[in-house]
């Protein structure tokens, strides 16, 4: 299997040997943003008990809320695949974006114009600062591959994305897609 270079657009998947740590164990990441000032991507696979509701009570939303990752934790960010019904989004590749003008979503969480699998609601982010994703990737803590989900991703069930990824790539990783999260419960 060959990993590709960091870059915007492209999935971290954690590998197996990151345990213990509560944010990236099994996670896969969407990596947002990646320049030489560092990089930026949300968790995709690590929803929260929350509701969007339960941080604007004022909408009675039942999107669900993700763990975006250990960063800023008390900021709520968002990406999406709606550019056209949220102006000033940034596009991170194959038709996802990120952030956007918040009171148009309002408008549009108040109408029940949003689906799931348009938008993606995030506790925090994960970030690295300058080099560092590139020292986790030395020392093997992450496997780069692409997006081939494309915007899909958004849509997609991640209750079992690590271990969808784990199968894919073969070899020994098949055998950690059906280890227990916590090994010394083996």
């Amino acid at each position: 299997m060959t990993t590709l270079k960091p870059e915007k657009g492209v999935l971290l998947v954690a590998e197996p040997s990151i345990i213990g740590d509560v944010s990236f164990n099994r996670s896969v990441v969407l990596l947002a943003e990646y320049n030489v000032e560092g990089s930026v991507g949300f968790i995709l696979n690590k929803p929260l008990k929350y509701k969007l509701k339960d941080f604007i009570p004022e909408i009675n939303c039942n999107l669900p809320v993700y763990n975006g990752g250990p960063v800023e934790q008390d900021n709520l960010y968002f990406i999406h695949r709606i550019p056209e019904l949220i102006p000033d989004s940034v596009e991170i590749s194959n038709g996802i974006y990120w952030g956007g003008d918040f009171n148009a979503i309002l408008g549009l969480l108040e109408n029940d114009s949003l689906k799931k699998d348009q938008i993606r609601f995030f506790l925090g982010y994960s970030g690295w600062a300058s080099e560092q994703l590139e020292q986790e990737l030395e020392v093997n803590s992450w496997v780069v591959v692409p997006n081939n989900y494309k915007n899909e991703i958004l849509g997609k069930s991640y209750s079992n994305f690590w271990k969808e990824k784990m199968i894919e790539f073969g070899g020994d990783y098949v055998i950690w897609s059906n280890a227990p999260e916590n090994p010394t419960y083996n």
